[in-house]
C-alpha cells in the first residue's frame, strides 16, 4: 500500500508550497492556501465488483447514441419533482444548500419516510435517537428508511453494500471525512475528495445521491466552487425563519430547468406543500384599505399573486425615511424619483415604507406598476380595488414598459378571479375573449387617472 503524499495548492492562482502559510508569496491573497492530494492509497473507497470502469468507452457517432429517456424517481413530493424536472434521476448526485434551521434536514427526512424506495440517511450531525424524534413528529410510518449516523465514508460503503439501498442521503457533506486525507472534516481537500468518491458511487450503482450543503454568511455553499461543478443538480431552499413559508430553487440543473420554484409552509408536523401560494400571498380582507395593490409577478416559471403595501407619511425626524422588505430600495427610490418628476407627487418630505406580505423577496421589474399604485394610495388615502391588479415596469420617463409572458401573467389573475388587469399598452397580447378586463395603460398618469380620477 503506498504512502499518500499531499502539498498545498494556492486555491487563487494555483501556486505550490511544501507547507501551509498564511498568504501566498504569488499573488499575495491570503487564507487561500489548502492541503490537496497528490497521489493516493491504491485502495478506493468504492469498489463495485461489476464495476466496468476497466474498460475503455468507445466513441459512438451522435444518432448512434440511445436517446431514451430516463426514467426518473418519484420523490412523492410534487414541489420537488417540480424542480427537479419530474423526479430524481438514477445515478445523479443532488446538492441541497440553505441556511442554518431553515428545514433542509425536515425537507429531506420527510421525503425519505415517504418514499416508496429503499433509502438510507445518514446523517453526521444528528444521532439516531433525534432523527427518530424528528421522524415521529412529521409522520408515524417510514418502513423503507433506514438510519445511519456515521461520518467515515468507508464505513458509510460498507453499510452501503450490506444494505442494498436505492437511494442514499447524505446529511450533510461538510461532515465527512476519508482516510485518505489528513485534513479536518469541512476542509477543501476533505470535501472534493469525500465527493468524488460518492460521485465514483452513484455513477458505478446507477444509485442517486442527496447531499446537504451548509452555506456561509455570504449565502454561498460552503466549501470550493468546485463542488457546485462536479455535481449534478444544486438546489437551494430558502425563506426567513420568522415567516412560514419556504422556497426551493434549482441554481444548476444538467436534467431540467432551472426556472422551476418549489413553495412549501413550515408547520408543526413538518414541511407542508403549497400548491396554489397567490393565495397565501394575498391578506383575505372583507375591507378595503388604502396602501395595498396585487402584483402580477413570476417566480422562475410559476406566475403568483402577490399584494404590495406601502404607507406613506410625513416625515418628523427631518432626513425623510425609506425602508422596504422584500423589495430593492434603490428601486424604491427611483419610482419615488419618477413620480415626484413626471408626476408631480411631492414625496421628497414624506417617510415611505414598503413591504411584500408573505416575507418573500422579488426582483421581478414587472411589480412596480403595483408599488406605484400602492404608494399613490397611501398618500391619497384612497383605496385601490381589491378586484385590480398591475403588472407593468416603471421606466426613468414615467413610461408603462412591457413585461414578458404577459399571457401567462393574465390568465393567472383571471383564475383567481380578479377583475382587471392594468399593463403596458406596448405589450403584444395573444389572449381572445378573456374573461377579465385588460386596462392598457402607457404612462403613469393614465394609471392615475384610472385609479384616483
Amino acid at each position: 500500500m503506498t504512502k499518500v503524499k499531499t502539498t498545498f495548492f494556492c486555491q487563487n492562482c494555483g501556486a505550490q508550497y511544501a507547507k501551509w502559510q498564511g498568504q501566498c508569496n504569488s499573488c499575495k491573497e491570503w487564507n487561500t492556501i489548502a492541503e490537496e492530494i497528490i497521489q493516493k492509497q491504491e485502495k478506493t473507497a468504492w469498489k463495485s465488483e461489476t464495476s466496468t470502469s476497466s474498460k475503455a468507452p468507445k466513441p459512438l457517432r451522435i444518432n448512434e447514441i440511445d436517446s431514451a429517456q430516463e426514467i426518473r424517481m418519484d420523490t412523492t413530493d410534487a414541489e420537488l419533482n417540480r424542480v427537479l424536472g419530474g423526479g430524481i434521476v438514477p445515478g445523479s448526485l443532488i446538492l441541497l444548500g440553505g441556511e442554518p434551521g431553515i428545514g433542509k434536514s425536515t425537507l429531506l427526512l420527510q421525503i425519505s419516510l415517504k418514499l416508496p424506495y429503499k433509502t438510507l440517511y445518514v446523517s453526521g450531525e444528528e444521532s439516531q435517537k433525534q432523527i427518530k424524534m424528528r421522524a415521529e413528529r412529521i409522520t408515524p410510518s417510514g418502513d423503507n428508511c433506514y438510519i445511519l449516523t456515521e461520518t467515515k465514508t468507508q464505513n458509510i460503503f460498507k453499510q452501503i453494500e450490506a444494505i442494498q439501498p436505492e437511494i442514499v442521503i447524505i446529511d450533510s457533506i461538510q461532515t465527512l471525512h476519508t482516510d485518505y486525507i489528513e485534513s479536518t472534516p469541512g476542509s477543501i481537500s476533505q470535501i472534493r475528495e469525500t465527493t468524488a468518491e460518492l460521485i465514483k458511487f452513484a455513477k458505478e450503482t446507477n444509485i442517486p445521491v442527496i447531499l446537504i450543503g451548509h452555506i456561509t454568511k455570504d449565502g454561498n455553499i460552503a466549501g470550493p466552487k468546485i463542488l457546485e461543478h462536479m455535481v449534478d443538480t444544486v438546489l437551494q431552499f430558502e425563506g426567513d425563519r420568522n415567516h412560514v413559508y419556504r422556497i426551493l430553487r434549482s441554481l444548476k440543473n444538467r436534467f431540467g430547468s432551472t426556472a422551476e420554484i418549489g413553495i412549501y409552509e413550515m408547520l408543526g408536523n413538518g414541511l407542508r406543500e403549497v400548491s396554489n401560494p397567490s393565495e397565501i400571498l394575498i391578506s383575505h380582507k372583507n375591507e378595503e384599505l388604502s396602501g395595498t395593490a396585487i402584483a402580477s409577478t413570476l417566480e422562475g416559471m410559476r406566475p403568483l399573486m402577490i399584494e404590495i403595501q406601502a404607507l406613506v407619511s410625513t416625515a418628523v425626524y427631518g432626513t425623510p425615511q425609506r425602508s422596504t422588505t422584500g423589495y430593492n430600495a434603490k428601486r424604491l427610490n427611483m419610482i419615488l424619483a419618477v413620480l415626484e418628476k413626471r408626476a408631480g407627487f411631492r414625496l421628497g418630505a414624506k417617510d415611505v415604507f414598503l413591504n411584500i406580505t408573505g416575507g418573500i423577496s422579488v426582483d421581478d421589474p414587472a411589480i412596480d406598476l403595483a408599488v406605484v399604485a400602492a404608494i399613490l394610495s397611501s398618500n391619497e388615502d384612497i383605496a385601490v380595488n381589491k378586484d385590480f391588479c398591475f403588472a407593468g415596469e416603471v421606466g426613468l420617463s414615467g413610461e408603462i414598459r412591457p413585461v414578458n409572458r404577459v399571457d401567462q401573467r393574465i390568465q393567472e389573475a383571471e383564475k383567481l378571479g380578479f377583475s382587471t388587469i392594468f399593463v403596458s399598452k406596448y405589450n403584444k397580447i395573444a389572449l381572445k375573449n378573456t374573461g377579465i378586463k385588460i386596462r392598457l395603460v402607457a404612462k403613469i398618469e393614465d394609471v392615475v387617472s384610472e385609479l384616483f380620477g
